[in-house]
This record gives C-alpha cells, sequence and structure tokens, in this order.
C-alpha cells in the first residue's frame, strides 16, 4: 500500500461567538495516502469545509480557532508551525479548490496573473518561464488555446471554464495533496463528468493525493478510493467506498444512500430525512443524529457513541452496531 501523507488527529476546530462556542469540527480524525481520493460526505454544515480549511490554516480569525489536535503532513504538524512557515506550505505543498470560482477567482487580474502568482512566490519564476509554466498548467487542465485564455479575465469565459481555471492554480505547482470542495457544484451533469475524468487523469499522472468534499453520493461513487461520513461536526462512518455502498452501517450513512434518486426505482416521492441537523452551539446529549434516527434506542439519547472498528478499515459510530 502506498504510504499515508496526511493524518489528522482528533482535530477541533470552534467558532467563538457572541451567542455562543460554535463546534463546527469536533474530534475528527482520518488519514490519506498518496494516489489515493479520500471522499467527506455529509450535508451542508456538518463541517466539511471548515476541516479543509482547518487543514490549511485558513479558518476566519479571530472567531474561528483550532483548539486541539494535529495535522500531521509527510511527518510535519502543521498547527506548530508559524505563520511565514505555514505559508510555503500552501499551494506548493497543499493546494485546495474552492467551492465557487464564480467569486474566487478575481475579477481585476488576468488568468494568467492568477496562476503565475504561486509560480512566482514558490518557485521564484519570472517573465516568459512564468508564461510557459502556466500554459503548462492550463494544458493539464485539457483547457484548449492556453496561450489565448491566459491574457483573458475571468468574466470572459464560461462557469466550466473558471472552475478548470480554479483547478489548474490549485495544480500549478505540483502539490502533493490537493483539497477539493465540492468542485463540480455549478456544472451541469455532462461538465461534470468530465471533470471528474479530468481529475482522475490527472491523479494518474502526478499521484497527487485527494481529499473531495461532497454531498453527493453519486459523485463519491465515482471518484474516491476511502469515504468518511460527517454529521454534526464529527466523523459517523469511515470505509472503502465498495463496503460503505455493499454495507452501510450508520443509520445517517444509509438514510444519505437512499436519498439519491436511482432510475431503476419508480418511486412516487423522494426520500428525505426527517428534522433537521442540530445547532452546533447547543448539540443535544448522546448521539447528535438520534433526533432523525428512526432505530434511535434510549442510550442513543444518554450517552456518545465510541468509534468501533468492525471490520478492517469500517469504522462505525453507533450503538445499534456490535
Amino acid at each position: 500500500m502506498s504510504k499515508i501523507i496526511l493524518q489528522v488527529e482528533d482535530l477541533h476546530s470552534f467558532f467563538f461567538t457572541r451567542r455562543g462556542v460554535v463546534k463546527a469540527v469536533d474530534g475528527v480524525s482520518f488519514y490519506v495516502r498518496e494516489g489515493e481520493t479520500f471522499g467527506l460526505v455529509g450535508e451542508s454544515a456538518c463541517g466539511k469545509t471548515v476541516t479543509a480549511l482547518s487543514i490549511l490554516r485558513l479558518l476566519p480569525e479571530p472567531a474561528g480557532r483550532i483548539v486541539e489536535g494535529k495535522v500531521i503532513l509527510d511527518g510535519t504538524n502543521l498547527l506548530e508551525l508559524d505563520k511565514e512557515e505555514m505559508r510555503k506550505y500552501r499551494g506548493r505543498i497543499i493546494s485546495m479548490i474552492l467551492q465557487d470560482p464564480m467569486t474566487s477567482l478575481n475579477p481585476v487580474y488576468t488568468i494568467g496573473d492568477q496562476i503565475g502568482e504561486a509560480m512566482r512566490l514558490h518557485q521564484g519564476l519570472q517573465g516568459e518561464m512564468v508564461e510557459q509554466e502556466v500554459i503548462s498548467a492550463l494544458r493539464l487542465l485539457n483547457i484548449p488555446s492556453p496561450e489565448t485564455l491566459l491574457r483573458q479575465y475571468p468574466f470572459q469565459l464560461s462557469g466550466g471554464m473558471r472552475q478548470r481555471v480554479a483547478g489548474a492554480i490549485a495544480m500549478s505547482c505540483h502539490p502533493r495533496l490537493l483539497i477539493a470542495d465540492e468542485p463540480t457544484t455549478a456544472l451541469d451533469a455532462t461538465i461534470q463528468a468530465q471533470y471528474m475524468a479530468l481529475f482522475k487523469d490527472i491523479q494518474k499522472k502526478t499521484n497527487v493525493a485527494i481529499i473531495y468534499i461532497t454531498h453527493d453520493f453519486g459523485v463519491i461513487a465515482q471518484m474516491c478510493h476511502r469515504v468518511a461520513v460527517m454529521y454534526a461536526g464529527k466523523i459517523v462512518e469511515t470505509a472503502t467506498t465498495r463496503e460503505i455502498f455493499k454495507t452501510p452501517k450508520h443509520p445517517y450513512t444509509s438514510a444519505l444512500m437512499n436519498s439519491v434518486p436511482r432510475l431503476d426505482h419508480k418511486d412516487e416521492r423522494l426520500y428525505s430525512i426527517k428534522g433537521q441537523p442540530p445547532s452546533l452551539r447547543d448539540l443535544p446529549p448522546g448521539c447528535r443524529f438520534f433526533p432523525r434516527c428512526p432505530v434511535a434506542e434510549d442510550i442513543c439519547r444518554q450517552q456518545e457513541p465510541a468509534e468501533k472498528e468492525i471490520t478492517e478499515g469500517h469504522f462505525v459510530s453507533c450503538w445499534k452496531v456490535k
């Protein structure tokens, strides 16, 4: 098996607000191997993006703070680095495709300037060398006519093309770990399929490790080797993608999968999970999913379940799983 490149251990990231402490990430642990795509899946506001921003140490300060845990990248705990040392990692060793390319690209700079910024900063390139590397980065993302596109501005590009440019920026310095935060959300089905195929092709060429954040189990099935299911700031189940689809153990995982429309089922009404996720400022005692769980028992209301390994590499936090 390939070596572990990233190890996240007992990560706690909170937001300290006037109304109370928001426990956005509350004890998250996982690892990612070289050349692997690791999926983080769950409903909106479950902590996926905050987990990614915590790894990069980009939480909005002063409200957002990492209060506990370790983020070990290639043997280095990123949480122990000072700000200057951390800047050397961002973009060069670890990079992120932000969720919305429509707003993450700067409208007053050309595509070439925005992709070349990381190359100038981390690789010390200047002038024509930057332009050639920018063209290479655009070609890696299968962007046509890169010599012309690098002189254009974001408003001149379609949504799908902007999404590829965001990917080119993230890959410009050939990072070892790439975080993709719902990179296909704004794309139609055809372009989405092309973009995911492009990710797989890039991974084969570069052996980059990918953390793929999504709320779509259909995307997980196509993209990921392993997957962690998040709910209310915690990971409730982790396994290989094959194992998750074959034998989901946590009731929340099963509910998410049942929410995906299927062409071989003619249901009059699509399945939905009843209720709403709990407030991260006022979490219920016991299991966080029990107010919405169809199989909850008394112990679920009283004690939080510990994580247990039911088969090799398959971890679940649920009282119903023996």
